[in-house]
């Protein structure tokens, strides 16, 4: 039978340490471990190490660590053995009946995350896990055996779902190859003036214009704007929760706007970044980091607004619609032109203004540009919607999950 037991009965929660950033090598040298930051669980870009004997916060690859800041708060992980930070907690068991694998499934059980993120969230001056409330949360704890099956029956459950799971990714990244298969095949500079090629079969004759295609510009000639802004003194601390957008490049997606985690800053501050004030029809462009090269046109709901250093502005004269640029920018094969330098194929670590100025782009008339446009904005619409029931189907599995866990330790499973 069951019994109920506070957390602090059964697991030591282990906060990890900060070690200075002065000691931070991105080489492993000897004395030197990997220092596990809850980026390193998505990516491994990032990989620092720090002297061995500069934190006694070490866990294995099969320890159980709680991410204690967001977002999202809550992150159960595990799988990189080193020491890791302060931003993560190891959850250790302090008996031998409570099964690891049991107490992984256990955290992950949406009534809990439910409820400590919610405290989390309310607590004042406290941006991440409320740990005194995480140790006062009871649980069942069956006998091993039960355990065991709990566990066996769970890891076959969500087998089953996870497959369903990735066969929806894949038909959504299938979608997305598409759209740039089409994307390739209307810009590809080799193909688009070659009646015969396999454009044929994507692109109705109207578009199509062997002349009409034939004149190429400079970037900088079509646009009476290229420019980037800066972030307001004081990061992140200067951002408000109401006033004049900042966009920054996690707002700029290939396929659309991204509300979330959109800044604001007040009117002093968007009186010092003026010279980058976004207009309506404004093509933005990510010009550093992981996601350089990204783009879209901005979304007028957000304006006013300013964009930071990360961000240009492409404001176009009116010899090119805006939707026609977005799509040939985020055409595969020319936005590997934008990716990579010409010598030696190495990828741009950032796009400069100069860049992008001398960047040369297909100026066919109007007529033809829109024909263009209609033609893609009804192809990316089918895939937008292959895409949407895709997502919605993965939704309801990870629903499932949830729902399965939630019930299995409320011993119904």
């Amino acid at each position: 039978m069951s019994e109920l037991y506070k957390l602090t009965n059964l697991i030591d929660f282990i906060g990890g340490s900060q070690p200075p950033k002065s000691t931070f090598s991105e080489i492993k040298k000897d004395g030197y471990v990997r220092l596990i930051q809850i980026r390193d669980y998505k990516s491994d870009n990032y990989i620092v190490y720090i002297p061995e004997d500069s934190t006694k916060k070490f866990c294995t690859k099969d320890e159980i660590m709680i991410g204690r800041y967001g977002p999202p708060v809550f992150q159960i992980l595990r799988g990189i053995e080193g020491a890791y930070n302060v931003a993560l907690m190891k959850a250790k068991p302090k008996i031998d009946e409570l099964s690891s694998e049991y107490l992984f499934r256990f955290l992950q059980n949406p009534s809990i995350q439910n409820y400590i993120i919610g405290l989390s969230q309310r607590s004042a001056g406290q941006s991440g896990i409320n740990k005194e409330a995480l140790e006062e949360y009871e649980m069942l704890l069956p006998s091993l055996s039960e355990q065991q099956r709990i566990v066996s029956k769970l890891d076959l459950l969500f087998a089953k779902i996870d497959k369903s799971i990735e066969l929806h990714q894949k038909n959504m990244d299938e979608a997305d190859a598409f759209m740039g298969s089409v994307l390739n095949e209307v810009f590809d500079r080799h193909s688009v003036l070659d009646t015969e090629s396999t454009i044929n079969q994507w692109i109705p004759n109207q578009v199509r214009d062997d002349e009409k295609w034939e004149k190429n510009v400079l970037l900088k000639d079509i646009t009476s704007k290229i420019g980037s802004g800066a972030t307001p003194s004081g990061g992140q601390k200067a951002y408000k929760t109401e006033g004049i957008s900042l966009i920054r490049s996690m707002n700029v997606h290939d396929y659309g706007f991204r509300f979330k985690n959109l800044a604001f800053i007040d009117d002093t501050q968007a009186k010092k970044l003026s010279n980058v004030t976004v207009e309506a029809n404004d093509v933005l462009l990510n010009i550093t980091g992981a996601s350089v090269a990204r783009c879209c046109i901005v979304d007028e709901s957000i304006l006013p607004a300013r964009v930071n250093q990360h961000v240009s502005i492409i404001r176009l004269k009116n010899d090119m619609l805006p939707k026609f640029l977005h799509y040939y920018l985020i055409s595969p094969s020319i936005k590997s032109d934008l990716l990579f330098s010409s010598s030696g194929g190495a990828t741009r670590e950032a796009i400069t203004k100069s860049m992008i100025e001398s960047f040369i782009v297909p100026l066919p008339p109007l007529q033809i540009q829109q024909k263009v446009v209609d033609y893609l904005d009804s192809v990316s619409e089918k895939m937008e919607k292959v895409k949407s029931i895709q997502k919605e189907k993965m939704e309801s599995l990870k629903e499932l999950k949830s729902s399965i866990l939630d019930k299995a330790f409320r011993g119904e499973l």
